[in-house]
C-alpha cells in the first residue's frame, strides 16, 4: 500500500469482535488493533480510525453484537437509554486504547469517525450523535478531527452529520464528483474535499455473479478526485475474508459470502493486480510515491488433494456440540433467547400425527432465520430458507423425532433491519397445527472441532436410508476429518494456499482449529477458500474438518472417495447456478449504477 503512494490506511474496529460476550474483552493475537495500528505506524503510515460503534463493513450486524438484542424493546443507533449504556462502556473501552495512539500524541491516528453512513438510518437521531460527540471527545480530547461520512445525498447529510463533526461524503467511479463535492460543501464551506469511501470493487452474495469494477472506470474517476486537489480513501485497498461466522447480509435476505476479495488493487490474499498498478500510476501523477521494488505476491502452494472420512453426524455429536443438554420450551426460542450468537442451534420435537402420505412443514411467517435442515428419525427430509422456501413435504410416522438444523447465515450490516433475530422466530405448523413441546440445542461447534480432531471417523452408525441417498438428495448434516502433512525439509513451507471442495454441497470448514468460513459450491459464486499459511504447520499432520450440511460427495453405502483439494489459485467468480433477484440495496450510493 505504501508503494504505490497511499499516505494512510482507513481501518474499522468491529466491536462484536471485540465484546463477543457482555464484557468479556479480546485484544489478543488477531484481535490487537493497537499492534495493527503500531505496524502502520512503523512504516510511516497514518491512520483513520473507524471505531463504530456502528460500521457496516459487510460484517456480521455491521459490528453491533448479537447479544444486544436480549433487550427486546432496544432502539439500535439511537439515544435509547437502553443502548446507549451498552455502547458507553465499549466507548470507554476502546478510544483510551486509541488515545495514546492519537498523531497529537506521538502515534499515526489524524482522524476518527463517528458512526457510519448515519443518514442511511431511519432513526436520524441528533441527540444520538451529540451524546456520541460527547463521548469521542471525553476519551480524546478536544484536539483530535472527528467526523462522519455519508451518502452523497443532501437527506443523508441532513441527518448524518451534526456540528462539531467534519462531514465527508463517499460514491464510486462514474458518479457525478462535481456535485457530489458541491453536496459537501453546503455542509462543509471550508475545509479538505474528502471521499471516505473511493470503491474500487463491489461486495458479492451468494448465488449472485462475482462483482466487478473496470480499472477504466477507477483509473477514470480518482483522476478527476486527485485533480480537484480532493482527498480520496480507496475502499477496499486490499481485499479481506471473512473467516469463521463474520460475513454479513443485505434485505431482502442475502447473505455475503466468505470472500471479501471485492475485486480490490491488492487481492483477498493480498496479490498484485493490473488495477493495483493502473491505481499507483495514476497517484503517481500526483504525488511522488516511494523508491524501491515493490513487494511481490506472496508463494501459493498446491498440497494437492486431501481423504476426508465421515466422523459423526450432528444428531450423534450431540454430548459433544451441546455437552449441558437441551433446553425445553413449549415453543420454538430464537438464538438470543438461548444466548447463541453464531453458528447453529438444533431443534427437535415429535411427529404429533401420522406423515404417511406427505405432509407440509410450514413457517407461514418465514420464521427461518436462515436456513433449516430438516430431518425425521434420522432421515433427511429437506430445506426450509428465510429466502422463499417456507413449505417442505416430510413424511415420518406419529411420535417421530422431527429435528431441524437452523443455520445463521450471517446478520444483516446495513438498513432498517439490522436487527436480525436468528432461528425459529416464529412458530412451525405442521399440516396447519403449530407444532410445541420443543427441546432446543445450542451447539458449540468451535469446542466440539477440537474435540472431534482425534477421532479417526468410520464411527457413524447407519440409519437405514440416512447413510444412502434418499429420494431428497440429502444427507444428514455431518462432520467429516481428514489430515496432510507439509514436509518439514522443505524451505519456505508452509506458504497460503486455497481449499476447493469438488462434488461437496454447503457447509463449514475448520483447519486445525482455526473456522475458515463457509463453503457453498452448489450455489457459488466462490469456489475456494483462502487458506493464510499461518494456520498451517509442518511440525504435525494439519486436521481439516468440514461440517456438511446438505451432501457430501461419499457416503456410507456410496463407494466414492470425499476428497478436498488445496490449489495454488483462487476461484471466487465461477457461474452462478441460483438466481434470486435482489433490490439494490445500496442505491443510496451515488454512481454505482454502473456495476
Amino acid at each position: 500500500m505504501k508503494m504505490a503512494g497511499l499516505n494512510a490506511i482507513q481501518v474499522y474496529v468491529p466491536w462484536n469482535f471485540h465484546e463477543p460476550q457482555p464484557g468479556q474483552y479480546q485484544f489478543s493475537e488477531d484481535h490487537d488493533v493497537e499492534h495493527f495500528i503500531q505496524l502502520a505506524h512503523e512504516l510511516s503510515l497514518l491512520v483513520i480510525l473507524r471505531p463504530g460503534p456502528y460500521i457496516c463493513a459487510e460484517w456480521e450486524m455491521g459490528g453491533l453484537p448479537a447479544w444486544l438484542l436480549q433487550n427486546e424493546s432496544i432502539v439500535l443507533r439511537s439515544s435509547d437509554p437502553g443502548y446507549l449504556a451498552v455502547v458507553d462502556k465499549w466507548l470507554g473501552v476502546i478510544l483510551p486504547k486509541m488515545k495514546p495512539l492519537l498523531y497529537q500524541n506521538g502515534g499515526p491516528i489524524i482522524t476518527v469517525q463517528v458512526e457510519n453512513e448515519y443518514g442511511s438510518y431511519f432513526t436520524c437521531d441528533y441527540d444520538y450523535l451529540r451524546l456520541l460527540q460527547k463521548r469521542f471527545r471525553y476519551h480524546l480530547g478536544n484536539d483530535v478531527i472527528l467526523f462522519t461520512t455519508d451518502g452523497a445525498q443532501h437527506e443523508m447529510l441532513q441527518c448524518g452529520t451534526l456540528q462539531g463533526f467534519y462531514a465527508t461524503v463517499d460514491f464510486g467511479p462514474g458518479a457525478n464528483i462535481t456535485n457530489a463535492f458541491l453536496i459537501q460543501r453546503k455542509y462543509e464551506p471550508k475545509g479538505p474535499l474528502v471521499n471516505s469511501e473511493f470503491y474500487t470493487g463491489w461486495l458479492d452474495h451468494w448465488g449472485q455473479p462475482h462483482s466487478t469494477v473496470t480499472i477504466e472506470a477507477v483509473v477514470s474517476s480518482l483522476h478527476d478526485i486527485l485533480a480537484r486537489g480532493a482527498n480520496v480513501n480507496l475502499y477496499m485497498f486490499i481485499g479481506g475474508t471473512n473467516f469463521a461466522y463474520w460475513n454479513g447480509a443485505n434485505m431482502p435476505y442475502q447473505a455475503q459470502p466468505t470472500s471479501y476479495d471485492y475485486d480490490a488493487p491488492l487481492s483477498e490474499a493480498g496479490d498484485l493486480t493490473q488495477k493495483y498498478f493502473a491505481v499507483r500510476d495514476v497517484i503517481q501523477k500526483f504525488q511522488k510515491v516511494p523508491e524501491g521494488p515493490i513487494p511481490p505476491s506472496t508463494p501459493k502452494f498446491a498440497y494437492g488433494k486431501v481423504a476426508l472420512k465421515k466422523l459423526k453426524t450432528v444428531e450423534e455429536s450431540l454430548n459433544i456440540l451441546c455437552p449441558t443438554g437441551p433446553i425445553k420450551s413449549l415453543y420454538p426460542l430464537t438464538f438470543i433467547q438461548v444466548k447463541q450468537y453464531f453458528g447453529f442451534v438444533l431443534y427437535r420435537t415429535t411427529l404429533p400425527q401420522d406423515c404417511s402420505d406427505p405432509t407440509p412443514l410450514s413457517s407461514p411467517l418465514s420464521g427461518v432465520h436462515d436456513r433449516a435442515y430438516v430431518s425425521v428419525d434420522g432421515v433427511p427430509q429437506g430445506i426450509l430458507d428465510r429466502s422463499g422456501v417456507i413449505t417442505l413435504n416430510i413424511t415420518g410416522k406419529a411420535g417421530a423425532t422431527l429435528d431441524l438444523l437452523v443455520e445463521n447465515m450471517g446478520r444483516v450490516n446495513y438498513g432498517d433491519y439490522i436487527n436480525d433475530h436468528k432461528g425459529l422466530i416464529s412458530n412451525l405448523t405442521l399440516n396447519s397445527s403449530v407444532l410445541t413441546d420443543w427441546m432446543i440445542f445450542p451447539l458449540d461447534t468451535e469446542n466440539a472441532v477440537r474435540h472431534l480432531g482425534g477421532w479417526h471417523g468410520n464411527n457413524s452408525r447407519c440409519h437405514g436410508k440416512a447413510c444412502a441417498y434418499g429420494s431428497s438428495n440429502y444427507t444428514l448434516p455431518a462432520f467429516y476429518v481428514g489430515n496432510f502433512s507439509i514436509p518439514s525439509e522443505i524451505p519456505d513451507l508452509p506458504q497460503d494456499t486455497f481449499i476447493t471442495f469438488p462434488g461437496w454441497t454447503k457447509g463449514q470448514v475448520w483447519i486445525n482449529g482455526f473456522n475458515l468460513g463457509r463453503y457453498w459450491p452448489a450455489r457459488g459464486p466462490q469456489m475456494t477458500l483462502f487458506v493464510p499459511q499461518h494456520i498451517l504447520v509442518t511440525s504435525a499432520p494439519n486436521t481439516i474438518i468440514a461440517l456438511e450440511l446438505e451432501r457430501a460427495p461419499c457416503s456410507d453405502n456410496y463407494p466414492k472417495l470425499c476428497t478436498v483439494e488445496f490449489v495454488d489459485k483462487p476461484v471466487i467468480s465461477a457461474a452462478v447456478t441460483y438466481s434470486h433477484p435482489l433490490q439494490d440495496v445500496y442505491n443510496q450510493h451515488s454512481g454505482l449504477d454502473h456495476i
